[in-house]
């Protein structure tokens, strides 16, 4: 069975535009996995961290992985692209967030799905938009009704 995920991409150390394309690339060849779509990429002001702006893009990919083994394989993407988290929102060389899991809400063992801050940034909320019109988040409504709320937000589409 394939459920339809939505993954949040952001870097800000390094080559960050260059870390985010790589990322897409192997989002797309994750195993029994398959790009759906993807955003542009966005450039965004840090949210409760410092340090130089994001490159942000989310894509939707079609999946036969278990959730948990979804958000594995994104945390192996991370380490393979350096990442560090010495603390609580640290700058990054690479940031792969599970924000949507089909239309599941999951609270157990390390995940949270839907993301729990993905209703209050425009990084997500903009590009998750642009990569599916229809998006609906469950227990909070569709993506569409709730980018209003981040419209104050720094961000700007790249390419």
């Amino acid at each position: 069975m394939t459920v339809q995920a939505s993954i949040g991409i952001g870097a800000n150390l390094g080559d960050a535009r260059g870390t985010v394309e790589q990322a897409i690339a192997r989002l797309a060849a994750l195993p029994a996995s398959r790009l759906l779509a993807q955003s542009s990429l966005y450039l965004s002001a840090p949210i409760d961290s410092s340090g130089d702006d994001y490159i942000n893009a989310v894509v939707q990919i079609g999946t036969g992985l278990s959730a948990h083994d979804l958000l594995a394989a994104l945390q192996q993407i991370e380490l393979a692209f350096g990442r560090e988290r010495p603390y609580r929102n640290a700058p990054r060389t690479l940031d792969l967030d599970l924000l949507l899991y089909g239309s599941e809400q999951i609270n157990r063992d390390g995940l949270i799905v839907p993301h729990p801050r993905m209703t209050e940034r425009a990084f997500v909320l903009l590009p998750l938009l642009q990569a599916n019109p229809l998006a609906r988040i469950p227990g909070k409504g569709t993506v569409q009704d709730l980018v209003g709320l981040v419209k104050d937000q720094s961000i700007h589409v790249l390419k």
